[in-house]
């Protein structure tokens, strides 16, 4: 784990390091990442799970921070009233990841839920003086969804996805296709609840929010954590399903899951950044980069052969902050497509050599 970890410069932190910090579903992909940022660099972290037993893995992972370090608490429902109360108490910073994850096609099933998921949390922060910075995971779809008819969107900081609201409101049959634009619009309608409400509340927490597109990179524990997240479209790459992630995988940006953790570090930490939307995006990809470096990485392996009609994303993102913020962190900058794969390599491997790995086996 370590091996590939780097501490963090962090020049006049807002929240004094030994501070606590909550991490909302701690156990997650990103999550995970963020909660060993912060531990490396002297901060105490709460975690929030749904099973405090069954996530009784990150103890033993992050065992060399100390016992009193880490603590786990669960939250079962983000969206039930006073749900995160005791779990913020005494906090100096919350980072909340932990996500309401659905295709669910009927919006009403959904995205009410999701808002909620995040405004509860907010809510209970505001009534807690300790603390000082509030981040929200986002996503990319909060900003716009790629197409092949819209390869060249000029997004800012100020762009909402305001079709995929439109798609996934639209009067039934609620069909499957309509999934992920519900899920987006929920990404969507979350984060805007969420900077609506900071500026009512008038209160003095400052809030950030990171919009990352799609994550890959080092598993911090595959035999708990498997193909977490959006790895799982590396996976049925591995497995020899292109034509399905042809199919459902919209070309667009990678990034790589250190990189966002230590965004969120930087919203959390950094004095200059306030009330900020930081855009995680690196490198383009479609289905045929992605082959090609997985038959780079495994030559000895037969992958599908290329897709004839695999277009890319040129649409125009605003980095250029989040990279600043890398940089002046001590990161040199973006981690690579080629990398990121790599850095999953070992999980595939396992995979590759028959194993179960968190519950995945070929």
């Amino acid at each position: 784990m370590a091996a590939i970890d780097q501490r963090l410069k962090i020049e006049n932190p807002v929240l004094p390091k030994g501070s606590l910090v909550l991490v909302t579903g701690a156990n997650g992909y990103i999550a995970s990442h963020i909660v060993h940022q912060l531990l490396m660099i002297g901060y105490k972290v709460r975690g929030t799970v749904r099973d405090v037993n069954k996530s009784s893995w990150m103890k033993d992972v992050f065992s060399e921070y100390g016992p009193s370090n880490l603590e786990l608490v669960e939250v079962k429902d983000l969206t039930a009233e006073g749900a995160f109360d005791a779990a913020i108490k005494g906090t100096a910073g919350i980072a909340h990841v932990a996500n309401i994850v659905s295709l669910d096609p009927d919006p009403n099933d959904v995205i009410p839920y999701t808002i909620a998921a995040t405004t509860n949390i907010y809510k209970a922060a505001t009534k807690e003086s300790s603390v000082q910075r509030f981040v929200l995971t986002s996503s990319s779809m909060a900003a716009y969804t790629p197409s092949a008819d819209t390869a060249h969107q000029i997004i800012t900081a100020g762009t909402w996805n305001e079709n995929t609201i439109k798609t996934a409101w639209a009067p039934p049959p609620y069909d499957e296709s309509r999934g992920f634009a519900v899920y987006g619009a929920g990404k969507t309608q979350g984060e805007q609840e969420l900077w609506q409400l900071a500026r009512e509340s008038k209160s003095d927490i400052v809030v950030n929010t990171i919009l990352p597109n799609t994550n890959w990179g080092h598993v911090i524990d595959p035999e708990h954590q498997g193909f977490p997240s959006t790895c799982s479209f590396i996976r049925f790459l591995f497995d020899g399903n292109a034509e399905m992630f042809h199919a459902l995988v919209t070309p667009q940006y990678q990034v790589d899951v250190q990189d966002v953790a230590r965004l969120h570090v930087a919203a959390l930490l950094l004095p200059e950044v306030k009330n900020e939307r930081l855009f995680a995006f690196n490198e383009r990809y479609n289905v045929n980069t992605l082959l090609a470096i997985l038959r780079g990485l495994f030559p000895d392996k037969k992958f599908h052969e290329d897709m004839l009609k695999a277009w890319e994303d040129h649409s125009k993102v605003p980095t250029e902050r989040a990279t600043e913020l890398l940089q002046k962190m001590g990161v040199e900058g973006w981690t690579g497509t080629e990398e990121s794969l790599r850095r999953l390599k070992p999980v595939l491997d396992r995979l590759e050599a028959g194993e179960e790995v968190g519950g995945w086996s070929r």
